[in-house]
């Protein structure tokens, strides 16, 4: 598989201390990517320095020719109350769009079959903050259809919603994948999407560890990772995170097992 990003001994920082350092990743065509750590471990950072919206002080981040990167930021960090549509919000993704102020028909077109195809058909008159946090993720990946990603980077997709809705997202994100497009998302939640993933980066300001989930998803690992001991269980084939009780005071239950789901505040 061709090498669609490539980090090398990329270091980052907003100005103090390096959030990320010295990090060495390879992106391919086909790969399905989550980057696990505490909070403040740097995983949004290196979302960021991938799409090249961040520029490293250190290193190199190269993309591969023709490579088109899709960025889909937390819900919670999104104004959903700029006044636009639903599908308002997809069309102005499109390429060219700050210099053609009024879509074509086809581009509407091919907005209203994304969003068809994502589930959210009829919606395209809503505004968005209408939407539920799992529809408000999906619209966000809708942009990133329309640009033709060939790279979709998602902060914490699953984040704030009910396992349901956190399953409906990862079918959509499994068939995208299934469909060509490259994957990379970051995730605190070990047991419900990072075990299901392919390969696994595990992150705190460097690697600690890379490759599939009964590889990295250790002890031994996760205890660099965390800084505290965790047990793994091995469920059906599947390595699962408990935490060690004795060092519970250590570790935010939050940041390790989703132990409880809940929303962030929108309806659905």
């Amino acid at each position: 598989m061709s090498v669609l990003v490539e980090l090398e001994r990329v270091t980052c920082s907003y100005g103090g201390e390096p959030v990320l350092v010295n990090v060495d990743l390879s992106v391919r065509a086909g790969d399905f990517i989550g980057a696990v750590g505490p909070s403040g471990s740097g995983k949004t950072t290196l979302l960021k320095a991938i799409a090249g919206v961040i520029k490293p002080i250190a290193g190199r981040v190269k993309h591969e020719r023709g490579v088109t990167v899709g960025y889909v930021p937390q819900v919670e960090t999104v104004n959903w109350y700029f006044p636009v549509t639903v599908r308002e919000a997809v069309l102005m993704a499109r390429r060219g769009g700050r210099f053609v102020p009024w879509p074509s028909k086809q581009d509407v077109i091919e907005a209203d079959q994304i969003l068809e195809r994502l589930g959210l058909g009829g919606l395209g008159e809503r505004h968005i903050r209408e939407l539920s946090g799992g529809q408000q993720q999906r619209v966000f990946i809708g942009r990133a259809l329309l640009r033709r990603a060939s790279l979709l980077l998602l902060d914490e997709p699953t984040s704030g919603i009910d396992v349901k809705t956190r399953h409906e997202i990862m079918h959509v994100l499994h068939d995208l994948h299934h469909d060509g497009i490259a994957i990379v998302l970051s995730t605190h939640d070990l047991n419900g999407i990072a075990a299901h993933l392919p390969q696994l980066v595990c992150l705190n300001r460097e690697v600690i560890a890379s490759g599939a989930p009964h590889q990295v998803v250790t002890p031994v690992v996760l205890e660099k990772l965390y800084g505290a001991p965790l047990e793994v269980l091995s469920h059906s084939g599947m390595p699962v995170v408990v935490e060690s009780y004795d060092e519970m005071a250590d570790v935010s239950s939050s940041a390790v097992i989703p132990l409880r789901e809940g929303h962030h505040g929108h309806p659905g």
